[in-house]
């Protein structure tokens, strides 16, 4: 039978597209690798996921290497994107349609600076309804895509650093680093309501997870070739 150093245990860090899920990029290395190696099975998994519509570092461990997931899934996350100002939506991203629009406030640096200050440190965030999280035994965004009313409880989150800039009059940029468990578009509508503006979160792209950074990240096809080739 022939080496197989993804069986012994792999760490790829892959640079996720948009419109892929974190399981289409398990799914595709999985596929390869058995292909490859003439495998009925091994063990793919990733370190957090990333929602469709976001782009950027996932950490995929592969065989032994899957025992280490939970060590990368508490390590801190950074984060780069957009917030768009005068507008909600109800999974506060664009994966939904604009169901309120607001005024948005003249911003400039100092009320950014003190907004930016007010989400340091711990607090309690309130992830968002269309999520993955379990109610029940029911993924959250069944229940909401259903209209159901269902409230998540709060969870402890921590924000080690944020950084908010104008991009223009009704966006801001962002660069975030935050804990496991940190919902970006729960921090986007958190912002938006803390200007009076509502929010929704337009554009996220990890760029850290732990000690790795997007600077060693390949894009999948790259890991594809990689393996096929290995």
């Amino acid at each position: 039978m022939n080496h197989n150093p993804y069986l012994e245990g792999k760490t790829l860090i892959v640079d996720k597209p948009i419109n892929w899920t974190s399981f289409d990029v398990v799914k595709k290395i999985r596929y390869t690798i058995k292909k490859k190696y003439g495998l009925k099975k091994i063990k793919v998994g990733h370190a957090g996921t990333l929602d469709p519509l976001a782009t950027g570092l996932m950490i995929i461990c592969t065989g032994k290497m899957t025992k280490s997931i939970d060590q990368f899934l508490n390590e801190k996350k950074g984060y780069t994107g957009k917030i768009k100002l005068g507008a909600t939506t109800p999974s506060f991203d664009l994966e939904t349609d604009i169901d309120k629009t607001y005024d948005v406030p003249l911003l400039d640096e100092n009320i950014l600076g003190k907004i930016q200050s007010k989400f340091l440190g711990d607090s309690l965030q309130e992830p968002p309804l269309f999520s993955a999280k379990k109610i029940n035994g029911k993924r959250a965004y069944t229940l909401a895509r259903a209209n159901v009313d269902v409230k998540l409880e709060a969870k402890p989150i921590t924000i080690f650093d944020l950084k908010l800039s104008l991009f223009d009059a009704n966006t801001l940029y962002f660069e975030c680093v935050c804990s496991k468990g940190t919902y970006i578009r729960s921090l986007a509508r958190d912002i938006g309501l803390a200007l009076g503006s509502g929010a929704h979160l337009t554009e996220l792209r990890r760029i850290s997870s732990g000690k790795f950074h997007i600077s060693d990240a390949k894009s999948v096809q790259d890991w594809l070739d990689i393996i096929k080739t290995s």
